[in-house]
């Protein structure tokens, strides 16, 4: 008997409505069909995917107000790029690199001329990571300057960042030539110290890259402190080292939970920022910003202008074309909320992050490792005499719909194995209480088990 594989083809799950016929899933097919019939095939296969909103291992927005998907929808076919043709949509872009400017602390703005704030909007943080890179790359260059024998071509750059940093900091440094210089982590401690980073610049290395609610724990990292660090040994004749901080998961956090916190652009050394508007900018993916301290810190080598899409203009991202609707959606969002709704929000977050972390530290098998006060993300580790694993743990919970990460820590701790619960807007209290409820059940079972569980790390791997 012939049997279908996976890829091998779509069928309608509805017989004779409208249609029987097989179509091919790997080529196109040979026949049209109508556009009832083509939703219906793929309406019905995704449903095979988890629930988004009960994904609890990503940090990405999974539900904005209705008017905003509206909104979404309506500008689907808005190019980005093409600021000539769409200059209400290039307004608002950048209008929003002026909030997030803002925000923190930029210098040099004003408001009666948006071009003071020097920014982009991105393709999420991925391309805001890359871009600053780049940027604090072309500095090192000039600052070393051209000479045959002592200048940038005969020396090898190099970042300073934690090996908790996400891995589109590996990236950059292989795709561009730096060398990667990631400080360990150790067991008890998941974030970067000033005496590890002093200990590992030198007149090579372009900048620090500072992690504002790290992905493994949501802890935030001391950077103040890091520039405090780097600021004494430079008045003692050491590099002069600038500071990037990563605030893809912290940087629509903290400016409304932690208002006092000082780690923006009120610290000198620090030069660019970027964040997520996805994550808790709390816009559908993928959206994200880079902001720099001013004009100064992003060369005019990196910036490019065209003019065949019918005006002159400058363009400094990696990607070209995509959608102007997710500039429209962060824009709702910072007109709906305004900084007493982002503040609202993130308190209500936060509130039930720390609730579920208290329920979990109850539970008397865990140990928690960040608390959801930093940002609204807890992580936990088993207790050393358990007998089973996270990785049981991860497994069962998914038969509860619940997608909670196991994972191991970076560099330096990879023997300690975590669970990890990141807490969005769509996340209730009611539904934290349910998630306590299931991971008692979920306890229950594996004391049953016995010795080992039944995953593990290599299992989950695959």
């Amino acid at each position: 008997m012939h049997r279908m594989t996976r890829n091998s083809g779509s069928e309608p799950a509805y017989t004779g409505r409208p249609s029987t016929w097989r179509t091919p899933a790997l080529r196109l097919p040979d026949e049209s069909t109508s556009p009832d019939e083509t939703y219906r095939y793929i309406h019905d296969e995704l449903m095979l995917d988890g629930s988004s909103r009960l994904n609890l291992a990503t940090f990405v927005t999974t539900w904005m107000d209705p008017e905003a998907g509206e909104l979404m929808s309506e500008t689907f076919d808005k190019n980005m790029i093409d600021k000539d043709e769409y200059p209400v949509t290039a307004a608002i872009e950048q209008r929003c690199v002026c909030m997030v400017a803002d925000l923190f602390h930029a210098e040099g703005l004003r408001d009666d001329d948006p071009s003071t704030a020097i920014g982009v909007s991105t393709v999420g943080s991925s391309e805001a990571v890359m871009l600053a890179g780049l940027a604090m790359k072309w500095r090192w260059r000039q600052r070393v300057g051209e000479d045959p024998k002592t200048g940038w071509k005969t020396r090898t750059p190099n970042l300073v960042m934690g090996s908790n940093v996400q891995v589109v900091w590996e990236k950059f440094c292989r795709y561009f030539d730096v060398e990667a210089r990631y400080l360990p982590m150790e067991d008890g401690r998941y974030v970067i110290t000033p005496e590890q980073v002093t200990a590992a610049v030198d007149e090579d290395t372009i900048g620090v890259v500072a992690i504002l609610g790290t992905t493994y724990t949501g802890e935030l990292e001391p950077v103040a402190e890091i520039c405090a660090a780097l600021d004494a040994l430079t008045g003692t004749g050491g590099p002069d080292v600038p500071v990037h901080v990563d605030a893809a998961s912290g940087g629509f956090v903290v400016p409304f939970l932690h208002a006092d916190l000082e780690w923006d652009f009120r610290l000198p050394r620090v030069v660019s920022i970027n964040v997520s508007g996805h994550k808790y900018g709390l816009t559908y993916p993928g959206i994200g910003f880079v902001v720099w301290r001013n004009a100064e810190h992003l060369p005019e080598e990196l910036v490019f202008r065209v003019n065949y899409l019918g005006g002159d203009m400058p363009t400094f991202t990696l990607n070209f074309s995509r959608p102007g609707n997710q500039v429209v959606g962060q824009y709702y969002n910072f007109l709906r909320l305004g900084r007493a709704g982002y503040t609202e929000v993130m308190r209500s977050l936060s509130d039930t992050a720390q609730w579920l972390a208290h329920e979990v530290a109850a539970l008397k098998v865990f140990e928690v490792i960040s608390d959801g006060s930093a940002i609204p993300v807890l992580s936990f580790k088993l207790k050393a005499d358990v007998k089973y694993t996270v990785y049981d743990v991860s497994a069962l919970l998914r038969g509860y719909g619940w997608q909670v990460p196991a994972y191991t820590m970076p560099d330096g701790a990879s023997d300690v194995a975590v669970l990890r619960i990141v807490v969005r807007e769509g996340f209730s209290a009611n539904l934290a209480r349910a998630l306590r409820d299931d991971l008692v059940e979920v306890l229950a079972k594996l004391d049953k088990v016995g010795v080992g569980g039944f995953a593990d790390e290599e299992h989950f791997a695959h």
